[in-house]
């Protein structure tokens, strides 16, 4: 009698913050799930996919493991003819598996699932709708972890007055009111925070809020703050607002009398992330979250106060009735605007004079982008700008459209290939060393905690639990840094890049006919950057395509 030949597996796993599990322990639950499954059928594990942290939500091909292993389906020289998962419902979300399974039948891969007790048979009614209610329980499974933790959010926030996170509010800064309550997070370090006020912003807030019931407008409370040289929230903080120049207030900042925080009460649910679409034509890839502005109704304000006020109630209530009367009395709702026409060059122009990107606005039909620095932004500091800079979107469509089609021409091509193909990096990206790194140097100071909670007495049970786990945790990291330091990034053959040039076919006709978005959403690929000068009404564009890095083209509109 034969030995049957060793069955090779693959092995795939899924576990996420949503799922509120150890990634250790689930991933070992799993893969003893999966081996417990192969074993009588002299099966062996040869490879292993495990995605951490990335949501079910997300369909295969966006999730990093997944996507690996479905790449490596196209490859005969895989090494495995099987893949087992180790739990269907953190594998499948939805009508994932019906999206998924027919790859697997393509290229000809068994996929095998404990809940079945081996291979799915796509041929098996029974065995599609048991996949499908697993993909039901996930979908159920992650709307009710949301349910619950947003009425939890929303329960500290209303009761206990908690600080859950975000930026402090411009006059306060944050501090440590000691361990967390939750012993889980507060064996890894972590402590509550609370808000205090910041010694030098909190005057400022009151002094917006003094001149403000005295009858001074926004604008000009943002003229004498900038004319006074008070750093302005972006510059006070210039960590979290490197993207801002710092140099003035905007006139629309000084919003104080929006916020109830001031009044020592805690505020949530400011915002709220919805889920949409990331490709309208292909609905299977998903869904991406949007964060959008809650009305005020829906906000969680603490019912007591939580931390020292800089104004009392009765000035906050005198500054919303001010704002009622000027009616921007939103109670500092956040209006969503909608573009009615396309922008070929949306968020690509920008303003030499002030380095800010260029707004849209249609004037008689006709596109035109300007910016209008003087109006948004106190200018007693003697910045020099025109007072607005107007520049016509056809002017610059000809002679863009022609730059970028010279780069494809005959007598260019071979120059334009060569410079993409050179262009590429050399090595391979840093962030996922650098990720790596990060954990290990984050389980290392679990460590030294949990030897010293042990030198103080606490249950060693408990706390060798916790050190296995963080020990596993610095392993895993480790051998991730070393993969990572000896896997270079792919780069595109010649060829290839040529074939994908050829298949655009005449870039003039491709430009000179596409829709404006789909234009838009070429020129945003390329990296395009335009930079208007008002003075010499020109401008400069430049991308990263080949030795045609910068053009100077001459416009007509006035400034």
């Amino acid at each position: 009698m034969t030995t049957p030949q060793p069955k090779t597996f693959a092995f795939y796993g899924r576990v996420s913050t949503e799922d509120n599990q150890d990634p250790d322990s689930s991933r070992s639950w799993q893969l003893t799930r999966a081996s417990t499954l192969i074993q009588p059928h002299n099966g062996r594990i040869v490879a292993e996919y495990f995605d951490i942290g990335q949501s079910r939500s997300l369909p295969w091909q966006r999730r990093t493991q997944a996507s690996l292993l479905l790449a490596a389906l196209r490859n005969p020289g895989r090494g495995f003819s099987t893949v087992v998962v180790g739990e269907p419902h953190r594998a499948f979300y939805g009508n994932q598996f019906g999206l998924t399974a027919p790859l697997f039948v393509h290229y000809g891969v068994e996929l095998w699932v404990p809940e079945i007790g081996g291979p799915i048979d796509p041929d098996n009614e029974a065995h599609e709708l048991v996949m499908s209610v697993f993909g039901g329980m996930s979908k159920g499974e992650r709307n009710r972890i949301k349910l619950r933790v947003r009425t939890a959010m929303a329960a500290q926030t209303l009761l206990e007055g908690r600080y859950l996170g975000g930026r402090p509010p411009y006059g306060y800064t944050l501090r440590d009111l000691g361990p967390h309550p939750n012993p889980a997070k507060a064996a890894d370090g972590k402590h509550l925070k609370g808000l205090t006020p910041d010694e030098q912003t909190a005057p400022i807030v009151r002094q917006i809020f003094a001149e403000f019931l005295a009858g001074i407008g926004l604008f000009a409370i943002a003229e004498g703050l900038t004319a006074n040289h008070v750093p302005c929230p972006s510059a006070h903080d210039r960590a979290r607002n490197r993207h801002r120049s710092g140099i003035a207030w905007s006139k629309r900042r000084p919003r104080h009398p929006h916020h109830p925080r001031y009044t020592g009460r805690q505020v949530w649910n400011k915002q709220r992330t919805d889920e949409v679409l990331l490709d309208v034509d292909d609905v299977a890839m998903g869904h991406t979250g949007v964060m959008r502005w809650n009305v005020r109704d829906k906000w969680v304000v603490s019912k007591d106060i939580t931390h020292e006020p800089l104004i009392d109630d009765a000035t906050f209530e005198q500054a919303q009735a001010i704002l009622q009367r000027r009616g921007r009395g939103t109670g500092g709702q956040h209006v969503r605007q909608r573009t009615r026409n396309p922008y070929v060059f949306r968020g690509m122009i920008y303003c030499a004079a002030c380095d800010r990107r260029m707004q849209g606005q249609y004037n008689h039909g006709d596109a035109y982008y300007r910016c209008r620095f003087p109006q948004e932004y106190a200018l007693a500091n003697q910045v020099e700008h025109p007072s607005n800079v107007y520049l016509r979107e056809d002017a610059l469509t000809d002679p863009i459209d022609t730059w970028l089609a010279s780069a494809f021409a005959p007598h260019h091509i071979e120059l334009t290939i060569t410079a993409m193909s050179e262009a590429q990096p050399l090595d391979h990206s840093p962030a996922a060393g650098t990720a790596a790194q990060t954990i290990i140097t984050e389980c290392d100071a679990k460590l030294e905690r949990y030897r010293a909670a042990l030198d103080a007495g606490a249950d060693p049970a408990v706390v060798t639990g916790w050190i296995a786990q963080t020990q596993a945790e610095r392993a895993r990291a480790e051998a991730d840094l070393r993969a990572n330091a000896g896997t270079p990034a792919r780069r595109m053959s010649r060829a290839e890049i040529t074939a994908l040039v050829d298949a655009l076919g005449d870039i003039t006709a491709v430009l000179r006919d596409a829709d404006p978005a789909d234009k838009a959403e070429v020129y945003r690929q390329l990296g395009l950057r335009l930079n208007y000068q008002p003075e010499t009404q020109t401008v400069r564009a430049a991308i990263d395509l080949s030795a045609h890095r910068g053009v100077m083209v001459r416009v007509r509109g006035g400034t």
